[in-house]
């Protein structure tokens, strides 16, 4: 798969600080396919190739850290992940300029989507590219969300959303500057133990 150019700087921000209160332990350090969910966002991030790759980290996250100490990633604390997911989206996004002031455009993921991949993340800037809307986001069934891909002209809306707010907001806010790529695989996202049966019910 063919790398970003160094004039198209595209940033990747995951978010893993979320305490997990319906999984009952930490999602994060659940294992699939060898490896940890946060561990294996992180790696297949990084062959997207995204940079920077940022990890928001708020809960566990001493342990969780463990998970990515050899992977060239920033991972970033969050102290405010209880206030909810906004304040994790402006913790990634204010690491992402402080790397790379220039970044035109970045990319917000969740650690409990494993089934995305690289190929998926670099189609997603492809699709920027060709269509010039700002906005990039996944659709899976009747949803239109993350993985999704925010230019720089939206990045003052990211750091302003707060509480509970995502991405998803700024995706319904702006129907006619969204692009849609199909991806039914995003559906699948671990946050019930019937989530992660799922998930590792297809493997065998």
């Amino acid at each position: 798969m063919d790398k970003l150019t160094p004039s198209t700087p595209v940033g990747l921000v995951i978010l893993a600080a979320g305490s997990s209160s319906r999984m009952g332990q930490p999602k994060q350090l659940l294992p699939y396919d060898g490896e940890s969910l946060v561990r294996r966002s992180a790696r297949l991030g990084l062959l997207s190739g995204c940079f920077p790759v940022t990890v928001v980290l708020g809960a566990n996250s001493l342990l969780i850290g463990t998970e990515l100490e050899d992977l060239p990633v920033f991972v970033v604390q969050n102290p405010d992940w209880e206030a909810g997911m906004a304040s994790s989206i402006r913790a990634g996004l204010a690491n992402t300029l402080h790397v790379l002031p220039t970044v035109g455009s970045v990319i917000v993921s969740l650690c409990d989507q494993p089934l995305v991949t690289p190929a998926f993340l670099h189609g997603l800037t492809d699709a920027f590219a060709a269509t010039g809307k700002p906005v990039i986001a996944t659709r899976y069934g009747n949803t239109t969300g993350v993985p999704a891909l925010f230019s720089r002209e939206l990045f003052d809306a990211l750091q302003g959303l707060n509480g509970q707010e995502g991405a998803r907001k700024l995706i319904a806010m702006h129907p006619d500057r969204v692009h849609a790529v199909p991806f039914p695989e995003a559906a699948l996202d671990v946050d019930t133990p019937e989530d992660y049966l799922k998930l590792i019910g297809g493997l065998i």
